[in-house]
């Protein structure tokens, strides 16, 4: 009786659509006016210990161990649960727990591979045929996903307004899709970085087909041990995230020291608006060491740094819908996933693209393009932002 008690105090003010919960004893309650457009069935009573030590992490590990069902869209239910302030997202009674985490060398490689080493044959299931694994950017709404990653890189590079024989570093390069379009297209000597002995590899046979040794090196190290050694150019897309709030501040350092003075960087990543955060399951079960930091932490990083900011852009709406394009691929392969893995898994990783989702669209984390100048703002470039769209 107190369980249940427990779970209607719980449930009745966390979402903001009217939702229809199935418990346990078969007894079906709704939340909310009007007709449910989402369904929740609890197979077993998730401990009340386990909600209250972090909400996230207990209902996420209900979900994948087929505890708990959800009927309909998982997005739908995730979002409206960040937009209702009254709900477990937002009160510190269900969040007050979260792992500890550390990001020495060690355990930032360790973290890295446990993600990305899952194997290219997972990723290249529903990513495009770029096997690029950030937001992608959709110039029209008719731009299927290999187009709008596309459209990302050029849409980075255009921004730096790179000149040919220069030198561009990629931190955190990933399968090397824009450090090779930087060698091939604007024919600057290009060293990516990474963690991932699968993306390493890639990027080796990537190099030697296209024929580009000679101006592109992909490196298998930790970014904070590349020595002295400056670049006119820096590029890190979705990488700031994985160094977690101690390091965020060495992060920033590196990209200065290794930024050549009057450089140019290109910082892009996930980032919220509200200040920094941590997911207790995303955490871990899919980012171990991961730190979504804030909108203005990361510009007092920058600033005291000695850089400065020229750009800022929002992508929001265009990883909402990335996410959402990663969910139906995945979905559409997802008994091929379901075979190499197994149907835990599987429930996983839907949760997470489908919960990434929600998250861009209830706003409740953003990502940004940070241009930034090592000297004063827009040393070296154009004075309007025309030239990004030439």
């Amino acid at each position: 009786m107190l369980e249940k008690h427990f779970y209607r105090s719980f449930l009745k003010d966390a979402f903001t659509i009217p939702v229809q919960v199935t418990y346990w004893d078969g007894k079906t309650e709704i939340y909310g006016n009007g007709t449910p457009k989402v369904g929740i069935t609890f197979h077993e009573a998730i401990p009340i210990r386990q909600i209250i030590k972090n909400a996230s992490t207990a209902l996420g590990e209900g979900y994948m161990d087929g505890k708990i069902d959800i009927h309909g869209s998982i997005e739908d239910l995730i979002t409206s649960a960040y937009e209702n302030p009254n709900s477990f997202f937002h009160n510190k009674k269900f969040i007050h727990y979260l792992p500890k985490v550390s990001h020495d060398e060690k355990e930032s490689a360790k973290d890295v591979q446990e993600h990305y080493d899952i194997g290219n044959d997972f990723y290249r299931l529903w990513l495009d045929k770029t096997m690029t694994y950030s937001c992608a950017y959709f110039k029209t709404p008719n731009d299927d996903l290999e187009t709008a990653q596309k459209n990302k890189v050029d849409h980075i590079l255009a921004k730096l307004n790179l000149k040919p024989h220069r030198s561009l570093l990629d931190i955190g390069c990933g399968w090397g899709t824009l450090m090779l379009r930087a060698a091939e297209k604007y024919s600057v000597h290009v060293v990516g970085i990474t963690l991932s002995k699968e993306q390493y590899d890639y990027v080796n046979q990537k190099i030697n087909l296209l024929g580009l040794k000679d101006v592109a090196e992909v490196k298998l190290m930790d970014y904070r041990e590349l020595g002295d050694v400056q670049f006119d150019y820096i590029t890190s897309v979705g990488m700031f995230e994985h160094v977690g709030k101690e390091n965020l501040g060495e992060y920033f350092n590196c990209v200065a020291n290794y930024l050549a003075p009057n450089g140019t960087a290109l910082i892009h990543g996930i980032t919220r608006q509200q200040g920094g955060a941590l997911n207790g399951w995303i955490n871990k079960w899919i980012f171990p060491g991961g730190y979504i930091p804030g909108l203005t932490e990361n510009l007092d990083h920058i600033v005291e740094n000695g850089m400065q900011i020229y750009d800022l852009e929002s992508l929001r709406r265009h990883y909402q819908k990335t996410t959402e394009t990663w969910d139906d691929n995945f979905n559409h392969a997802r008994g091929q996933v379901e075979d190499m893995f197994d149907k835990r898994f599987a429930r996983m990783w839907d949760l997470y693209l489908q919960a990434c989702a929600a998250s861009f669209r209830s706003g409740n984390i953003d990502v940004m393009q940070y241009l930034i100048s090592k000297g004063p703002s827009g040393h070296n470039l154009p004075m309007t932002r025309e030239y990004m769209y030439q």
